[in-house]
């Protein structure tokens, strides 16, 4: 990493929130105790599709301790989705229901257990209707409908960049293949939970945990016709999310419903099965790639058709769709690029947002390939990569503007750290990823600025830090710490932070697509660079100097030639109120990227402000009998910009490590006739911390210049190319290519027996 003057950026920082983790203070959703409190529960559908023809909530209503039944006509019947024009789901059914699971009536009792023997009670008469669980066969102009009056593909999108049958027409060598991945399941320790509590006449306190709070309270807003001063959203702690607590869900209005009936707080916490099976889980995809380059492995075309399975409501369906197309190619450049991605509705659970967001599916397929490409040309693979490179300046295809781009160091990092050989049953495999740092496609319909802060400087010393940024684990509470501290020169212990309250908080959109650092940085920035304005003015006047002549750091403000001529920060925000008459010494920060927006039915425009970048290597041992795979090393580059805290980068790409190995090698929800078959920890199997490899971690500074000190995305990223490295090392390994994931011991051991015959 390359060395910087500062005193707290680039500094390892534990989470300052480290401590109330570890002794248990920390409070979550669930943790959360009213008086009065009920419990809320949902009824679910039993049929993957089925029309409703009668709900009969009387026998629920008369046992004791129930306090309210609600079914679709206690709703005003709107409906929601993550982007606006393609909302298609009810709080609670209205018509049919359309997966496993699918929200039904919701009760709130007197005690949990009281309300699951409500459940019971309810009564509901079924049409049962054909239903589809293959997205191919969705496809079919014969397969049942969904929703009723559409047909089942629920977004597309196709651009073509170049000629591309032109560009393989050019080509040196064409290669065709077929990828397929598949639904996995985002496993937050915390379970999906809400807390509602509506007060007379018209005012609703929801705590949930979400990762937007903002976002969900416009969510509600539009879903419980409310205006949005009414209602207030908290986030407690929250226990993981990964994308996946990113949306409004039926549960958080069927809280706010039972409580604005029943006069009391009303709690749903969702059940491991519901997790699994009634939030969301990452697209599987159909993908067929081909792919055209020179004998030197210059990539001259790229042809792609997607199909994804998005389950039975579109959540965020057109943004994966468009994701996975725009990050066909890069970090790589290619002359010619085609792209075709159909999402398709099927009678399964609801696909939605996850780690890398439908970015790692992609680069599974077309790393996977790259990896085939090389190996049959007799290239190396990172030099294949080398040669394809984007770089500082480049502006892609699709109109991706690569603002800082410090890739091909990774590359050479990655390439110096490869070993030269392996012993039998060992093998080595490299992938690359490129990723967003907040995402800039408006499909969010929002006017307000993406990003502020509000900072107040106390007469003790220290500062408050107002900020909508919902922290779920991944630290941003600490990197925004860090940053005022930095601009202010005192510690970040001194950092008071008021955090993702509707009522106390100003607005941000939401922890998604990677844009807390940059966007909600670059707004934390401004606001401490306005109070350190007004203090050192203040300052100079009583020191007899410019304002220029002075520095902040270590706690005080003095004169930059003359350390001892200064006073205490404590000091100088008393001197800064007695300038302004008592006035509080404020300064507020927003920030929204002003990039062109993306046209989703060309493809083209400039998807984020700033790119991260990454190369990675992984080491697998190989049980050739038993099809087993252990990953026994994973070696990262990653060029994050910036690193504010270098220990938080350091865990965020540990944790896409463990995610992304999961993935690669065992997680799968088992999904027969649209009912899941592992919706638990027992059977859903996930990589234990035996299981997790050695982690080796470069950074790499390539410092944007748009980024707060330079800073971009680091961490989520990386998972992008941890599945197709580890897939890449099993093939090295053993000369077998499996096309699917996971890539189970079934799947390896019937690759080496096609290889051999």
């Amino acid at each position: 990493m390359k060395h910087h003057n500062y005193s707290i950026i680039g500094h390892r920082q534990p989470a300052v929130d480290a401590a109330s983790k570890a002794t248990g203070q920390a409070q979550y959703t669930v943790d959360i105790q009213l008086p009065g409190m009920l419990w809320g529960k949902i009824l679910r559908s039993k049929y993957p599709h089925a029309r409703i023809l009668n709900i009969d909530t009387s026998k629920a209503e008369k046992l004791a301790g129930i306090k309210a039944v609600i079914t679709h006509k206690d709703t005003l019947g709107k409906k929601f989705g993550f982007v606006r024009n393609t909302a298609d789901q009810y709080p609670l059914a209205v018509d049919k229901v359309r997966y496993i699971g699918d929200e039904i009536a919701a009760v709130a009792a007197v005690a949990e257990d009281v309300a699951e023997e409500a459940l019971a009670l309810i009564r509901v008469d079924y049409e049962v209707l054909p239903a589809v669980f293959d997205p191919l066969e969705a496809i079919d102009p014969e397969a049942p409908l969904i929703h009723d009056g559409q047909n089942n593909i629920s977004a597309r999108l196709a651009w073509e960049f170049g000629n591309v049958e032109e560009g393989f027409g050019e080509s040196d060598f064409v290669r065709q293949d077929t990828f397929y991945t598949q639904p996995v399941n985002h496993c937050p320790l915390e379970p999906h939970a809400c807390v509602a509590s509506f007060e007379p006449p018209d005012h609703l306190t929801v705590w949930a945990s979400t990762q937007g709070v903002f976002y969900l309270r416009n969510q509600l807003s539009r879903t419980l016709d409310m205006p949005i001063s009414n209602i207030r959203v908290i986030r407690p702690q929250v226990g993981g999310a990964f994308g996946g607590k990113i949306e409004l869900f039926p549960f958080n209005v069927c809280a706010a419903i039972l409580s604005q009936k029943t006069g009391k707080p009303v709690k749903i916490v969702c059940t491991r099965e519901e997790v699994f099976t009634a939030t969301r889980c990452r697209h599987p995809m159909i993908i067929h790639l081909k792919t055209g380059v020179k004998k030197d492995g210059a990539l001259v075309a790229v042809q792609a058709r997607i199909i994804l399975d998005g389950g039975a409501y579109n959540s965020t369906g057109p943004v994966a769709t468009y994701l996975a197309g725009a990050f066909l190619c890069l970090p790589l450049k290619a002359r010619n690029i085609k792209y075709e991605g159909f999402r398709v509705y099927t009678n399964k659970p609801v696909c939605g947002a996850q780690r890398g967001h439908a970015v790692p599916q992609i680069r599974f397929a077309i790393e996977s390939q790259l990896d085939i490409i090389a190996e049959t040309l007799g290239l190396d693979p990172i030099e294949l990569h080398l040669k394809n490179a984007v770089q500082t300046g480049d502006v892609t295809l699709n109109k991706q503007v690569i603002t800082s781009c410090g890739f091909s160091e990774c590359l050479e990092k990655i390439k110096a750290q490869r070993s030269p050989a392996l012993p039998e049953g060992k093998g080595i495999g490299f992938a690359t990823c490129a990723f967003v740092s907040g995402a800039t496609y408006h499909l969010f319909f929002t006017t307000e600025a993406f990003a502020n802060a509000i900072i107040q400087a106390n007469e003790d010393g220290t500062v408050s830090l107002i900020t909508g940024v919902a922290d779920i684990g991944q630290g941003s509470d600490t990197v925004l710490a860090m940053i005022t501290a930095e601009e202010l020169g005192i510690g970040v212990k001194d950092i008071k932070l008021i955090t993702a309250d509707t009522d106390l908080t100003p607005y941000d959109w939401g922890s998604g697509s990677s844009r807390v650092t940059y966007q909600a940085g670059n707004a934390t920035k401004m606001a401490a660079a306005q109070v350190k304005k007004l203090l050192l003015e203040a300052v100079s006047h009583e020191l007899d100097v410019y304002p220029e002549e002075l520095v902040a750091r270590d706690g005080r403000i003095f004169v930059r030639d003359r350390p001892e001529k200064g006073i205490s920060f404590a000091e100088a925000v008393s001197l800064a109120q007695k300038s302004t008459g008592g006035e509080p010494i404020i300064g507020q920060g927003e920030f929204q990227p002003q990039e062109a927006k993306v046209n989703l039915q060309s493809g083209e425009g400039n998807t984020s402000p700033a790119y991260s970048f990454g190369a990675q290597l992984a080491q697998v041992e190989i049980d050739k009998e038993l099809g087993k795979v252990k990953v026994t090393k994973m070696v990262v580059a990653h060029d994050c910009g910036l690193a504010i805290n270098p220990m938080a980068i350091e865990g965020q790409i540990e944790g896409s490590i463990a995610m992304g190995h999961g993935q690669a090698l065992y997680e799968e929800l088992i999904q027969e006739k649209g009912q899941t078959l592992n919706a638990d920890f027992i059977n859903y199997r996930l990589p234990t911390a035996r299981d997790v490899p050695e982690v080796e971690t470069m950074l790499v500074e390539s410092v944007d210049p748009g980024g707060p000190y330079g800073a971009k995305e680091s961490g989520e990223g990386i998972i992008v190319s941890t599945i197709p490295a580890i897939a890449n090392a099993i093939s090295n390994a053993t000369g077998g290519r499996i096309h699917s994931l996971p890539l189970t011991p079934e799947k390896l051991l019937k690759a080496l027996e096609q290889k051999t015959k």
